[in-house]
């Protein structure tokens, strides 16, 4: 039988600051022709993907615009976690983007407003495909601080079964009415791992029979993710006197991602009874938001144009669920096998992203070519888990601003232009979200690319590699040590463009 917990309480959830920071950060995949100048179009326009970034760039098609991109794109990871290294690759080839711009000519030659345009555009933002392993001999440092520290505080009466009670109906009912951490901690002692210091219903002290103060923890770590953050912007925008070009986008947000974690340690210290400890995480996400774009791009001169452009936060409403598995081995009481089948399903809750700011610079030289600059900053210690009143997400929000920082992005790329041949290229670099870019690297970046123009057809074809070291945290609580990674991305998107 599958059991379904509804938890109550807002208190129960257990977001942290890496959900705010993964839903935060958006990665455009894009077009061809918008991936090999490194997305650096803010004061260019005239690509499907760089309405993503400026929506006024929709003013500058001459003709209404079409184009659908397909891509490979690739994940190499270097994984050290203490004396285990290990390797990982995962590659997904998906529909990346597709859209259409609708020109409107303006009759009236006496008019400055030459022209409007309605666009509609669907962008992949995030691809959460990942698989990988960490193993390690952790020397110092247990799965059963995870519990113990669950525990602590906690009466026995509320983390234990009662008499008549099935370990389904236990751990549902303890989520139900106590929350998440009371259900790791049942977890703990019905597995054995926690017995508490004394048998009575009143006692809120443990102790742990894996001893806490031994050395050698094999550990082996298997993470799996699937899913992806998209956009669809519905964009608005004109020209007046062909000079200045100003856009509105209106964009609806998706998340959907799903995890699972497994953890297997074994240790041979004298002092503990519990010698295995397999531990399984599930989680399930999805959500929906709405954000808003203002930009403008003025030509300064025929070949000197400026952009601006504002992308407000994004508003989420998420949902989650959660599911769980434990199984132990112990010297005293043999092998426990805890399987609830029971999916948590949490309270929906909010999350505003922060907003974001890119000032643009772009040459054009005539039809042979142009450069392009980006400049971007966003503050993402204005990350915010809402209802602030809530004291879990209060609480959560301080340690958001007290870790995440303001990140700076820079952006450039060029094309060059031969007969209906163009190359092109460009280079990347953003900073860390996270004060401690220790923790969570700068990224670096190039891109190159070829197009052909057809006439009323173009194919364009971009390479993209960017690296990033990061820190992964294998639990928030106990078992916090890290995994190391040494990232790679590489992309290979083809696009299919036309006039309509």
């Amino acid at each position: 039988m599958l059991c379904i917990s509804i938890a109550s309480s807002y208190y129960i959830l257990a977001q942290d600051i890496s959900d705010a920071v993964r839903y935060s950060m958006d990665e455009i995949q894009g077009t061809a022709r918008f991936r090999a100048m490194s997305g650096a179009f803010g004061a260019l326009g005239g690509d499907m993907s760089a309405v993503n970034i400026n929506p006024a760039g929709s003013a500058i098609f001459n003709n209404s615009h079409t184009s659908v991109s397909i891509g490979v794109f690739n994940k190499n990871d270097d994984i050290n976690y203490f004396n285990g290294f290990t390797s990982a690759s995962n590659s997904n080839f998906d529909l990346n983007q597709f859209g259409a711009t609708f020109v409107f000519v303006n009759r009236n030659e006496s008019s400055p407003w030459k022209k409007f345009t309605l666009s509609a555009a669907y962008d992949r933002s995030a691809d959460f495909d990942d698989d990988w392993v960490a193993t390690g001999v952790n020397p110092n440092n247990s799965i059963g601080s995870y519990f113990l520290l669950n525990a602590q505080g906690k009466r026995l009466d509320e983390i234990s079964a009662f008499t008549d009670e099935t370990i389904s109906q236990a751990y549902s009912e303890i989520g139900s009415f106590y929350g998440f951490e009371n259900q790791q901690a049942f977890l703990g002692y019905e597995g054995f791992i926690i017995d508490p210091v004394e048998n009575t219903d009143e006692n809120t002290a443990y102790t742990s029979n894996i001893d806490l103060n031994g050395t050698d923890y094999n550990q082996e770590y298997y993470y799996s993710s699937r899913g992806y953050t998209g956009k669809l912007a519905f964009n608005l925008a004109t020209s007046y006197e062909d000079k200045i070009f100003l856009g509105i986008n209106l964009n609806a947000h998706f998340i959907n991602y799903e995890r699972s974690t497994f953890l297997n340690e074994t240790n041979s210290n004298t002092n503990s009874t519990i010698t295995n400890v397999d531990f399984e995480n599930n989680l399930l996400t999805t959500g929906s938001g709405f954000s808003f774009q203002l930009g403008g791009i003025a030509k300064v001169t025929e070949e000197f144009r400026v952009g601006l452009s504002f992308n407000s936060p994004t508003w989420f409403r998420i949902s989650e669920e959660t599911s769980q598995y434990l199984a132990t081995t112990s010297t005293t009481e043999g092998n426990t096998i805890l399987n609830p089948n029971v999916v948590n399903i949490f309270p929906e809750y909010r999350l505003q992203t922060p907003s974001k700011l890119t000032g643009s610079l772009a040459y054009v030289f005539g039809k042979q070519g142009l450069l392009s600059f980006d400049y971007s900053i966003k503050d993402y210690s204005n990350t915010k888990f809402r209802p602030t009143s809530d004291t879990y997400f209060s609480a959560l929000n301080n340690s958001i601003s007290n870790t995440l920082d303001t990140a700076n992005s820079y952006r450039v790329g060029g094309e060059y232009r031969y007969k209906q041949l163009s190359f092109r290229g460009g280079y990347r670099f953003e900073e860390s979200p996270y004060k401690d870019d220790t923790f969570f690297g700068d990224l670096t970046g190039y891109s190159l690319g070829l197009g052909y123009n057809f006439g009323n057809i173009n194919l364009d074809l971009a390479f993209s590699q960017a690296e990033r070291d990061t820190n992964y945290q294998l639990y928030n609580v106990g078992l916090t040590d890290s995994a190391q990674f040494e990232s790679k991305f590489t992309d290979v998107i083809l696009t299919l463009g036309f006039k309509i």
